[in-house]
């Protein structure tokens, strides 16, 4: 028999929150049990939820039994420092679009396409790795877009190892900017760590290709990758 009264709404404090994937734990304020909520489980949403957020909402079970947290409405302030802080950003981010892309990000960015793509015009670099060069970003930055829409919506994900690849087949410039403009992945500390190595795979691969013989091994190699992409 189901005590805590499903129908019953409760208050309780966002304790934990992942907010790559949308979902995290709710503890009731008078006691019970820990609940699972997910982000479509929000009625009203002005703003990411954050931990440390005091909520209301419906407690009941799911198809495998466990407590789930259901029309969440989102109550106040935050009631912890971690929770606060966190608030602040989100608040600027909404009022004020995102967060500005220029300084080093968009330096770095930029000069790699332009490196890249001035490489690639004066032959150093195959001449259709320029043309991948745009083609592979414009991709980046669009994956990025769509899984940071996915991300706010609950829907399906796009794997990190997607993004990961693409980066190391140079849109790393593309992944850089999208980190920074649509705030997607920039504070994932484990994502930021292998990000950075596939940048500098990326420019190893680069300097794999540069010269003649960097030419005969794109031909030989990557030139029919790419043909059946």
């Amino acid at each position: 028999m189901n005590t805590a009264h499903p129908a019953q709404r409760q208050q309780g404090r966002l304790d934990q929150w992942n907010d790559d994937k949308g979902f995290g734990f709710v503890i009731p304020e008078g006691g019970g049990p820990k609940a699972f909520v997910h982000i479509k489980a929000f009625a009203n949403r002005p703003r990411r939820p954050v931990a440390g957020d005091r909520l209301s909402y419906l407690l009941e079970r799911d198809a495998q039994g466990r407590w789930q947290a259901t029309q969440a409405l989102l109550m106040g302030e935050p009631t912890t420092a971690q929770g606060r802080q966190a608030k602040q950003p989100a608040a600027r981010h909404q009022k004020h679009g995102a967060l500005p892309v220029w300084g080093w990000p968009l330096g770095l960015a930029v000069a790699a396409l332009l490196l890249g793509l001035g490489l690639a015009a004066f032959g150093v670099l195959p001449h259709l790795l320029g043309l991948w060069l745009l083609v592979v970003n414009v991709i980046t930055f669009g994956v990025y877009a769509v899984d940071k829409s996915a991300a706010q919506q609950g829907a399906w994900r796009t794997k990190e190892t997607t993004l990961h690849i693409l980066s190391l087949l140079g849109g790393w410039p593309a992944a850089l900017l999208a980190q920074r403009h649509l705030r997607h992945k920039s504070s994932k500390q484990s994502f930021q760590a292998v990000f950075w190595l596939t940048v500098v795979g990326n420019v190893l691969l680069m300097g794999l290709l540069s010269g003649a013989e960097g030419q005969a091994l794109f031909q030989s190699m990557f030139l029919p990758l790419l043909r059946n992409l």
